[in-house]
Order: structure tokens, then C-alpha cells, then sequence
């Protein structure tokens, strides 16, 4: 017979239904540690019933370490903000991001063998799959580990994440809100490149065509659509590249303007070698 307090004792380890909760212990004849992972395995059985479901709530979340030389950016989707919200599922995607902070990672299934506080984290993964009957799963992750700096931005909610890899920038208390308010330009104008050098020919090419029909459409000859069209492209840059973008908390200067105070401040040259950011929910 199976008391009321043991089904109860399991639901607070396992956080799974009442009724759940007395099946398991049906099945696994009162051993409580066999309850657990058969309600384990019934989380993962399930997961191939909530494959065709949608998952576009969740978190983005973004750690640096204490040196600020290595920082990791993970997003954790699941289907419902009530999820998204609930301690255990932050902690979970915390759990990832600690991880992938702290060591390379050269595969999701490597991962999942990582331990966080006695339990893999396909341990986690298990129970949280288990407690909550949605689609919850590891959508993206990046690493960035340099003899530079890397500062972090989130924004508030934790739907939008972003990290800045700088050269040559000193970690002084002085030059942090500059490196943060870079970070933040990224989330705010979602640039596509760090400078015109990554800007692929492809890229530039189907710009200048869309340019240049523009301008023959506006009645020019086709000669001078051309140079129209390389006129336009400064534009492009402005709104693309992420140097030369405006800096949103002072319009009358430039975001090369603010990595140049970086680099007078940190008594040498400065230079933003890469981005990452992470939008909930946007295409990959």
C-alpha cells in the first residue's frame, strides 16, 4: 500500500502530478529512487508527443567570468511565459550557461554528462521535462574566450542577450559603462557587422543592385543609377555596420567615437572584434 506521505515526499523531489507521482511508486513497488526515474523516463518518452509543438517562449541568459576574458550566451526555449518565469527552469538554463562558461564544448551530447550540484545536466533536463508537461529544450549557445575583454548586456526579462569581444580593452571601473553601453548599442540596433571588412561581397553586391533600380526607377539613366547607388550604400553601412552606427545615447557621435574613448582611457589602441546577440525566438 502506498501512503499519501510517501506520494507526497515524491511530488517534492520531482515536482510531477499527484497522480503521476502514486503510478510511479505503483510501478517501481514503493522504492522511491525507482519512482523518480521512471517519471524520468516518462518525461523523456513524451518529449517525442510535444516535438510538433511550438517553443518560442523561454530565456536568454549570458555569464562572464570573474577576469571578464570568457563569456557564454545560451537560449533555453519553452512553450509558456508561466514556464519561462518559474525558478527551477531559470536555474536550469543558468545551470547550461555555468557550464558552457566553464569549459569548451564540443557537442550537446557532451553537455548533457556536465554535472551542476551532484546532478548531470541531463539529470536536470529529465526532471524538468518531468515537472512540466511542454517542449523545453536547448536552442542555441556561443562561447567567447580572448586575451581581450568581453562585456555582457541583458535586457530586462531576460528575452534579449548580448556579448561584445573587445582587443586590447582594459577591465578598469572607468571603461566598464563604456564596453556596456557598446553592448548595448548592439541590442538596441541589431547591427549585422562588426566593421566593413566582414561585410560580405554578396551582401554588397545585392545592395548595390537594389540601389541602382531604385534610382532608374526614379527616372535616372543607368549611369548615373550607379553612382547613386554607391551614394546609398554609406547609408547601408550607417544602419548595418556596427562602428559606424550612430551611438544611441549621443547622436552626435559615432560608436567608433565611444571604442576610441576606450582606448585613451585603457592607454592603448581598442578595437571590437566581434558580437553575439540573442533575440527570443529570432530565426537561426
Amino acid at each position: 500500500m502506498i501512503s499519501a506521505q510517501t506520494v507526497k515526499e515524491l511530488r517534492e523531489k520531482t515536482g510531477a502530478g499527484m497522480a503521476d507521482c502514486k503510478k510511479a511508486l505503483e510501478e517501481a513497488a514503493g522504492d522511491m529512487q525507482a519512482a523518480i526515474d521512471w517519471l524520468r523516463k516518462r518525461g523523456a518518452a513524451s518529449v517525442a508527443k510535444r516535438a510538433d509543438r511550438d517553443a518560442n517562449e523561454g530565456i536568454v541568459v549570458v555569464k562572464t567570468s570573474a577576469d571578464g576574458k570568457t563569456a557564454a550566451i545560451v537560449e533555453v526555449n519553452c512553450e509558456t511565459d508561466f514556464v519561462a518565469r518559474n525558478d527551477e527552469f531559470v536555474a536550469f538554463a543558468t545551470a547550461i550557461c555555468d557550464a558552457i562558461l566553464a569549459q569548451p564544448i564540443t557537442s550537446e551530447d557532451q553537455l548533457w554528462t556536465i554535472e551542476s550540484n551532484g546532478k548531470t545536466l541531463g539529470n536536470l533536463r529529465d526532471e524538468i521535462l518531468a515537472k512540466f508537461s511542454e517542449k523545453i529544450g536547448l536552442r542555441r549557445y556561443e562561447r567567447i574566450a580572448t586575451n581581450g575583454r568581453v562585456m555582457e548586456y541583458t535586457h530586462a526579462g531576460s528575452r534579449l542577450g548580448v556579448l561584445v569581444e573587445f582587443d586590447g580593452a582594459a577591465g578598469s571601473d572607468e571603461i566598464k559603462p563604456l564596453t556596456r553601453d557598446v553592448a548595448m548599442q548592439v541590442a538596441a540596433m541589431q547591427p549585422m557587422f562588426v566593421d566593413r571588412s566582414q561585410v560580405n561581397q554578396e551582401v554588397l553586391a545585392k545592395e548595390l543592385e537594389i540601389y541602382k533600380q531604385q534610382a532608374i526607377e526614379e527616372g535616372k539613366k543607368e549611369d548615373i543609377a550607379e553612382r547613386v547607388a554607391q551614394g546609398r550604400l554609406g547609408k547601408f553601412y550607417e544602419e548595418q555596420v556596427l562602428i559606424e552606427q550612430t551611438f544611441v545615447k549621443d547622436p552626435s557621435k559615432k560608436v567608433s567615437d565611444i571604442v576610441a574613448e576606450i582606448g585613451k582611457l585603457s592607454g592603448g589602441d581598442v578595437k571590437v572584434v566581434s558580437f553575439v546577440r540573442y533575440n527570443l525566438g529570432d530565426k537561426v
